[in-house]
């Protein structure tokens, strides 16, 4: 059976992508303006197109001429139209519905005029589903029933999805081969449960994501390194698949205050908790937080690399979290490798969709481009079943 074929516009470091290589897919190329982030997507993707540009310099007939595709013979468009104009992040008088930052979706949508995929998922903060009233929301599921498509547009909670994060973020899901598309029901749950389409189980630890990889203090690590302890749960022994060794699990060293203020805290604890001579005159109020052994790790943001950024402080030892820790409680698997420096990877990390989402939903799309025969059939129908209530 052939491998449905993927374009990544916007792909950056390439999350999404590799969510769906995981599943099978066949990655053809990767589009971005960020040379660092292509590179990883190139070392990721070795036998994928990786396209350094400005998308709205880009022709898309070109690039499908350059990949021997015909109009309408890909199957999937996937990508994230960098989205700050809409972030919660921005202060609420910086945000305007004009902003050139929130107007790149019109190049999103540019490509799959002209490329027409047979399925297209956008990813979006999750801001945007009711960004001005749910202007911008309506403006790209009516430009993809223009070209032909039919469209399912939510919010998707990653915990429900085997993510160890509190991540929320809006996707587009649209499908012109007949079959309408619908995102997937949460498969994780606060607690674990039985449904009648099958068990739900409970939300995974951001510990329960980490605690197998090599103890470290701050300032350590070194890379390649060695597991030195055999995996805990399934959701390590899946991480662990196809690698030998660990990379990227190196800690950047704290300057003495910082280390003075997360040493004298305990885990779960944060800016609030820090005695007086310590704590900052103002920050976020997850800063200098320390995870602890039972929550689901916050939103990993680029900035997870600052202690005063956030609760991106391990939970056991006095420092922050690695590279590849973050990359863990964003689903990349070890094998994934990220080039640049430290603060280039962490941007990388955190600009990421995390690709266990897109795993989950590969399903969903193969039913859409008609390529599981004999399974497809009983899928759609748990599908179309699961989406009446």
């Amino acid at each position: 059976m052939q491998k449905p074929t993927v374009i990544d516009l916007f792909c950056g470091s390439g999350g999404m992508s590799w969510g769906l290589y995981k599943a099978g897919f066949n990655i053809l190329a990767g589009i971005d303006s960020w040379g660092k982030a292509l590179e990883t997507f190139k070392i990721n993707h070795p036998t994928a197109c990786t396209i350094e540009a400005d998308i709205s310099n880009l022709n898309p007939q070109s690039v499908i001429n350059d990949l021997n595709l015909k109009q309408g013979e890909l199957d999937c468009i996937v990508g994230g139209p960098p989205c700050q104009g809409f972030s919660k992040n921005v202060p609420a008088a910086y945000r305007f519905l004009e902003d050139p930052r929130n107007q790149l979706f019109h190049e999103y949508l540019r490509f799959v005029d002209v490329m027409k995929p047979k399925v297209v998922i956008m990813e979006n903060v999750a801001e945007i589903y009711k960004a001005y009233n749910g202007a911008i929301r309506t403006e790209i599921v009516d430009g993809l029933k223009k070209l032909g498509y039919e469209v399912e547009v939510s919010v998707l909670y990653a915990p429900d999805y085997g993510v160890p994060q509190r991540r929320r973020r809006c996707f587009f899901f649209a499908s012109r081969t007949g079959v309408k598309p619908v995102l997937p029901p949460p498969t994780f749950g606060p607690k674990e449960t039985s449904t009648l389409f099958g068990s739900v189980k409970k939300y995974r630890s951001a510990w329960s994501a980490i605690s197998d990889l090599p103890i470290l203090q701050n300032g350590e690590g070194y890379e390649p390194m060695n597991y030195y302890h055999l995996p805990q749960n399934d959701f390590q022994s899946e991480m662990r698949k196809n690698s030998d060794v660990i990379c990227d699990h190196i800690t950047r060293k704290l300057r003495e205050k910082q280390f003075l203020r997360i040493s004298s805290l305990k885990p779960g604890q944060g800016i609030k908790n820090l005695p007086e001579e310590l704590r900052p005159k103002s920050g976020y109020s997850g800063a200098y937080g320390r995870l602890d052994f039972e929550m689901i790790a916050p939103t990993i943001t680029r900035w997870f690399f600052h202690p005063g950024s956030g609760r991106f402080c391990h939970p056991r030892e006095i420092r922050l979290l690695t590279i590849r820790e973050a990359a863990r409680l964003q689903s990349f698997s070890d094998d994934f490798r990220f080039i640049g420096t430290y603060i280039e990877k962490s941007h990388q990390v955190g600009n990421a969709v995390p690709p266990l989402i897109m795993k989950n939903m590969t399903n969903n799309i193969k039913v859409c481009l008609q390529v599981l025969p004999k399974e497809a059939q009983q899928h759609r129908w748990i599908r179309d079943v699961q989406a009446q209530y």
